[in-house]
């Protein structure tokens, strides 16, 4: 990990295009702590690694967020023995995901029932794989818990599911130990996110190289 690897995704591209990359980047960040955010208030559980975010903050007294940004730079550490090069969107979402959950927890109350978890639950969800997809696409380098599973992949030579399956039900499992919330909305996640990422992906991605061509063109 250095500097220059992670300026490198920054040195290519006309200076209104890196901004236009660096303003959706940001903006993909922000709306994922917020999608973060709708699915705890949501109260019918959480992805694996808010399990064990929201543990650990109940266990210590910490904060939501400030437990989400550490614990992406302990995965930031895990990093360094698989080689794994750092991006902007890297740094960046270990540092912005938090403070904007955070700020999400403070504006939008819990829900007080079913009918009100359920839907800002999924809103949630579909909010989360729509920020994915906008931040990944801005192409600044994958986010730390991403890195690590495509770290561990290429590391060990196992298959994709394989890797994420033993990640994510670690930190679930661990999570719920301390006392993290598991309900249906953590089967919701685990089977909705990676539909979800996989429609939204392709057509941002393909809206962000069309915008580079026209960039380029001019």
């Amino acid at each position: 990990m250095n500097l220059r690897s992670i300026l490198l995704p920054i040195s290519a591209g006309s200076h209104r295009e890196l901004v236009e990359r660096l303003l959706q980047l940001v903006a993909g960040l922000f709306l994922y702590g917020v999608a973060l955010a709708l699915m705890i208030r949501g109260g019918i559980g959480v992805a694996p690694w808010d399990v064990l975010s929201l543990g650990i903050s109940g266990s210590t007294g910490l904060g939501y967020g400030l437990v989400t940004n550490l614990t992406a730079v302990v995965v930031l550490l895990l990093w360094i023995p698989l080689r794994q090069r750092v991006g902007l969107g890297t740094v960046l979402n270990a540092l912005l995901v938090g403070p904007s959950a955070d700020l999400a927890l403070w504006l939008v109350p819990a829900a007080t029932s079913l009918w009100v978890g359920v839907p800002l639950f999924l809103f949630g969800l579909v909010l989360l794989a729509f920020a994915t997809g906008l931040y990944i696409s801005a192409d600044f380098g994958p986010g730390p818990r991403d890195g690590l599973m495509t770290g561990l992949v290429a590391r060990t030579g196992w298959r994709v599911w394989v890797v994420r399956t033993l990640i994510e039900g670690s930190v679930l499992v661990i999570g719920f130990l301390l006392g993290g919330p598991v309900g249906v909305g953590t089967v919701l996640f685990a089977f909705g996110v990676g539909p979800l990422i996989g429609w939204f992906l392709p057509r941002l991605t393909r809206m962000r190289e069309a915008r580079t061509r026209e960039l380029a063109s001019r």
